[in-house]
């Protein structure tokens, strides 16, 4: 009978986490809300406090709640090690050496600095020593789990939390032995079980990456001859779970193992398969952590401690925020960059549960801070999307300004009214394309663009880009257009361009403008409008259409260029006249033939 009971609770445990996965979670995008936040209310929901309090009196609840959410642990302990070793597998070893500066440098400075803050702060609001270095050193780390989904490791801001987050997972065995040396039944001997596991652990690491070339290939190898996909998956998590349980094995962490087996694999060439054949396990595994810490809320402790709660958490993110905003400035990032990557490092992580867990377990905290705070870590977490997206807000708004305020200097620096040169409005595909052949023939240009992201990576690139918000007046104006020999639109905004269009003309009536048109209609209103030329795509490509296709049965290529010029000086004529007689039959044909 136990057994059946036992039985009947893990399918109920197992179609709960089914159904926040395949049904909650889509319900929740449909509304914009983020997967992340979706899992955790669903956790809440489903777990002790929510729907499985009422158990007793609605027995049919079983079924649609977990009854025993230390049963499905282990599972999200294996979303965390998954993701580690995905984080491996987009890595290198030359990569990873590269950013040792800011591991060891700006990571440890930030985990340091973070944990001292909140000590301090918490000796103050009269917490023991122990307590406050406890709580500082949880409250500090930062949450790899979450920002790194969001963010990725390729992107500037993505690179640099994970510099800091790899940091804090590789201290996370140093801390868990440092809460066991002050704890208050220690004597301080585990300074020396420290250091034992220290050199055990990195002797361990060493002949991990010395075997790794050998031993990965040939698994991998043999697994892809048997062509059987089930195959390669299994080899594949018995590789990052073996490596995951050597490395727990010798005292540090699961998570440095998984690290490692995905680093390995990445200099092999089967990383690809092995990152996508895994893929969905590390969403579903990743996914139940996060219902596991929906679990841990306690909606009776949340009403009877709003107050404390709410303070704890934006204390936390405040000291979290400033002290990585400022050691980034200090190392020479960005404003913008340093105010989101404070922002997306603010909340407290995963692996603050765990320490928060081990230093309770050693008597430096009792046992109701512990359940505070484990509270105020777990609505933390639920709030690192809003915190992401907030920091994201704040790092444009920061560079809106500063652009906005160096525009006109920026423009008058590049020499538009000292000289003519070409000025063209919009960086993106078609913009970019035109730079490029400007700058190939060592035409004088200058290009600006709204999006300050774009500017940015535009500047690195090398190319003369401007920020600048072409609907503003004062834009148009600070562009000298006095003085350029042609004006070039490629925005992709039909009506914006229009409007330009004709500003611009009525401005300066003399400037060649050439600007770029969906189709002969949206031609037509700029001929209007004042355009010298207009280029619509439509015909453009059904011109590149007829000549690929003429040369391909063997016409020769003068003619081809000769007809294919022949035909776009005609059709231009044909959108010209149009323009004049203001929406002819001629130009419903020409709509027409753009469609065909």
């Amino acid at each position: 009978m136990a057994l059946e009971i036992h039985g009947t609770s893990g399918l109920s445990d197992t179609l709960v986490i089914l159904g926040a996965a395949g049904i909650v979670i889509p319900m929740f995008a449909r509304f914009r809300i983020s997967p992340v936040i979706g899992f955790i209310l669903a956790g809440l929901i489903v777990g002790p406090s929510g729907l499985g309090a009422m158990t007793k009196e609605y027995s049919w609840l079983h079924y649609v709640t977990i009854s025993r959410p230390e049963a499905i642990a282990p599972f999200a302990e294996l979303g965390i090690i998954l993701l580690l070793f995905s984080i491996g597998l987009e890595l290198s070893f030359k990569r990873l050496w590269s950013m040792r500066r800011m591991v060891f440098g700006v990571g440890a400075l930030e985990l340091g600095g973070s944990a001292l803050l909140i000590a301090i702060i918490l000796t103050l609001m009269g917490n023991s020593g122990p307590a406050a270095i406890g709580l500082g050193l949880a409250l500090a780390l930062s949450s790899t789990a979450l920002v790194l989904p969001m963010v990725g490791t390729k992107t500037q801001v993505g690179s640099t939390a994970f510099s800091m987050l790899l940091f804090e997972d590789l201290a996370l065995v140093p801390i868990i032995f440092l809460l066991g040396a002050i704890a208050p039944a220690s004597g301080g001997g585990d300074l020396a079980g420290l250091m034992n596991t220290l050199l055990i652990g990195g002797a361990t690491v060493i002949a991990m990456l010395l075997a790794g070339p050998f031993v990965l290939p040939t698994i991998f190898a043999q697994a892809a001859r048997t062509k059987s996909p089930e195959v390669f998956l299994a080899a594949s998590l018995l590789v990052v779970i073996m490596a995951s349980l050597i490395t727990a094995l010798t005292g540090l962490s699961p998570i440095v193992g998984a690290l490692l087996a995905g680093l390995m694999i990445a200099e092999t060439d089967y990383r690809g398969e092995v990152e996508g054949i895994t893929a969905p396990f590390r969403g579903l595994a990743l996914g139940v952590f996060l219902l596991t810490v929906g679990m841990s809320l306690d909606l009776k402790i949340i009403a009877a401690q709003w107050p404390a709660l709410l303070l704890a958490i934006f204390g936390v993110v405040a000291i979290k925020t400033v002290v990585t905003a400022v050691l980034l400035r200090l190392n020479g990032a960005r404003r913008s960059l340093a105010a989101e990557v404070g922002l997306l490092m603010s909340s407290p992580s995963e692996t603050t549960l765990i320490v928060l867990a081990t230093a309770s377990a050693a008597n430096i905290i009792n046992q109701d801070a512990a359940v505070f705070w484990q509270i105020a870590t777990a609505i933390g977490l639920t709030l690192t999307p809003l915190l992401a997206r907030i920091g994201h807000d704040v790092a444009r708004r920061i560079e809106h300004r500063a652009h906005a305020r160096d525009a006109t200097a920026d423009v008058a620096a590049d020499g538009l009214e000292s000289g003519q040169r070409t000025v063209v409005l919009g960086f993106g595909r078609v913009g970019r394309m035109v730079c490029d052949l400007l700058r190939g023939h060592d035409q004088p240009y200058v290009v600006v663009d709204s999006d300050p992201d774009i500017v940015l990576e535009g500047r690195r690139e090398g190319y003369a880009v401007r920020f600048g918000n072409v609907t503003r007046p004062q834009t148009l104006d600070s562009l000298s257009l006095e003085s350029a020999s042609v004006l070039i639109l490629t925005m992709d905004d039909p009506v914006l361009c229009v409007r330009i269009t004709q500003a611009v003309r009525e401005a300066y009536p003399n400037l060649p403008i050439i600007a770029r048109a969906r189709d002969a209609d949206h031609a037509s209103h700029l001929y209007k409008a004042g355009a010298t030329e207009a280029v619509p795509e439509t015909l453009e490509s059904s011109l590149q259409l007829a000549e690929t296709a003429l040369v391909e049965l063997g016409v020769a290529m003068g003619p081809v260029i000769a007809s294919i010029h022949q035909r776009r000086e005609d059709l231009r004529q044909d959108i010209r006249e149009a323009a004049k007689l203001d929406y002819t039959p001629r130009l419903r044909r020409l709509r027409k033939g753009d469609a065909g």
